[in-house]
This record gives C-alpha cells, structure tokens and sequence, in this order.
C-alpha cells in the first residue's frame, strides 16, 4: 500500500485512509451490496468494513474473491454483535464471519456495540430487549480477551471498539492485553466529536469514520426532524463550490485530512468512483479546514435507543456525556 495513502497503526501494519462501507441499511440486500464492494475494489478501494450483522458477509467474500484483488492487498475487517457477547459464542461469530467471507484472517475485528443488548432487524426506537442491562465492565474484559485469543491464534491482526466513549476506553486501555488498534466511531462534520477523537490520537488508536456524509441512507428508526444535513451546510456546499465537485466529496476530504478513516457506502458506481478519486485529490485548504471545524454542531444521528436498558432515562445514558458511565460496573 501507498504510505501517502495509508495509516500506520500501533502494530506497524497500514490501513487505507478511506475504505467501502457495507452496511446496506434497509434499502439494499445482500447481492447489491456486493455488487458494490466488486465495484469499488476495481475502481481501487483497499479496505472493506463488513459486520456479522448486516447479513451480507457471504455476498461480499463472494465479491471479493471475484475481484481478483491478491488478499495481501487488502484490509478487511469485520464485527462481533451484540447477541454474540458471550466469549464462546463470540469466538463463533468471528469463526462464521471469517468463513463467509472467505478469507484466513481479518484484518480488524470489532465489538460492534459495548452492550450485549440485541434488537431484531428493523426495529423501532421504541423496541426494548427486555433483558438489556447497562454496560458491565468485567463481561466486556472476557469478551475481549476471548477476541484476544484469537489474535494469538493469528486468525484476527487486529482488535477494535466501536460506539464506544472515553470513559469505557480507559477501562479498557487499563485492563487489556492486546490493546485496541482501532475505534469505529460516528463522525461527519456536523458531528466531530473532539474529545474521543483526540483520545483516540493521543492513545494510538486510529479513528474510523461511520456515517462521513450524514449517513443520507440511515433506517428511518434513527431519523429525527431537527437532524441536520452535512451536504447541505452552507460551509461544506461554499467548499464544494470552489473545488468544483459534490458536497459529499468534501465532507470525505475534510475526513481524509482530519486522520480519520471514512467508510462511505454507495451502491452507485459513479458515486462510489467519485467518493473515492474525490477524497485523495486536490485537498482543502487550511483555510477551509478550520471553517469546516466549525461546522460542528455535535448532531449525533446514531442515538442507539434501541439499546436502552430498563431504567435508562434517555439514549444520552449509552454515550458517557458527563464523564461516568450510568449503571455499569468497572
């Protein structure tokens, strides 16, 4: 891989600055989306993020195989859901994962949410499982060290979070063995998110990017009428302007340039061309980087209601806001 175009993580291995996201939301099926991914790594995307949940892991390895792309060449990674907490049956998930996608390691794995609460496909924001609980440090450290396992085994390179917050990643930092490598975060320009993204920097665990453009096709469930639209601010639509090309490309330059990883997900294939040639070419300015700093709003569009647990006030008690982490054990 090009090091101009590539992060180095804590292992000394590289990922690629931008990547294909996988999940097809409610819109797209499986072959679609694997449509997309053969696509895309023809058209020069390195890096794959894919997730036992999306259904769609077999499609995809299907897709990956008939693109011809020499594995060594790429970084896929994949993710541990919330019904599969349980070290056994998340030693499983990665098994199965690692089986339909046809491959004998990823590159990543990561444990999709903190909490072991599942929801059905499809659900509402008001669907509960009723057997939720807040986030349980000592349940998560056996998950964890079940996945780390598997790094000894050489099956899995490296280990990641996702949907994760400072406090949860201090406890974590604190108690693991083989340290988080990576953390999949929300992040757009209307939603920065500064200080995981900055402890993220400091503690030498590479951001990566879900949602870059506002996440336009996200589930109706996760949609609210105050949500702002990334591609429509005034800052991001002046910038496109000037660089003459779509207000998505900016949101993915304005990302590339940050030091995080954008995982855009299109089906289109002159969408997926142009996110990807659009995000390693004619770079913002500073200028226009410290304008688009200010596009912040801290608009989180993925809430997670779903996960709530019985007592639980609001989807605020998933994300830390004030430092603590509400009900959970440490």
């Amino acid at each position: 891989m090009d090091t101009a175009t590539t992060h180095t993580l804590r292992t000394g291995a590289t990922i690629p600055v931008i990547g294909l996201g996988t999940f097809g939301s409610d819109r797209y099926g499986p072959e679609e989306v694997a449509a997309a991914v053969r696509g895309g790594l023809e058209a020069g995307y390195r890096l794959v993020d894919c997730a036992a949940v999306y259904g769609n892991e077999a499609a995809v390895g299907r897709a990956i195989a008939a693109s011809g792309v020499p594995r060594d060449d790429l970084f896929v990674m994949s993710k541990v859901w919330n019904d599969a907490h349980d070290p056994d049956d998340a030693v499983a998930s990665v098994r199965r994962s690692l089986r339909d996608l046809g491959t004998d390691h990823l590159d990543a794995v990561f444990v999709h949410w903190p909490f072991p609460n599942h929801h059905a496909p499809h659900a509402s924001v008001e669907d509960r499982d009723r057997t939720a609980r807040p986030y349980d440090h000592a349940a998560y450290t056996s998950l964890w060290r079940a996945l780390e396992g598997l790094v000894d085994e050489g099956v899995v390179r490296h280990l990641g979070t996702s949907n994760t917050t400072v406090p949860k990643l201090r406890l974590l930092l604190r108690d693991a063995r083989v340290l988080p490598s990576l953390n999949e975060m929300e992040l757009h320009p209307t939603f920065q998110q500064p200080e995981l993204f900055g402890f993220c920097v400091d503690n030498d665990i590479q951001p990566v990017g879900y949602s870059p453009l506002g996440s336009p096709s996200r589930p109706e469930r996760d949609r609210t009428d105050d949500d702002p639209v990334d591609v429509e601010h005034p800052t991001v639509l002046r910038i496109a302007e000037a660089h003459g090309v779509h207000p998505a490309v900016v949101c993915l330059q304005w990302a590339v340039a940050r030091g995080q990883v954008p995982i855009p997900f299109s089906v289109k294939p002159e969408q997926y061309r142009a996110n990807l040639e659009g995000a390693l070419a004619d770079p913002l300015t500073p200028d226009e980087l410290r304008a688009m700093a200010a596009v912040d709003r801290g608009a989180r569009l993925i809430k997670g209601q779903v996960f709530l647990w019985p007592g639980a006030t609001s989807w605020r008690d998933l994300w830390d806001e004030d430092g603590t982490i509400p009900g959970g054990t440490t």
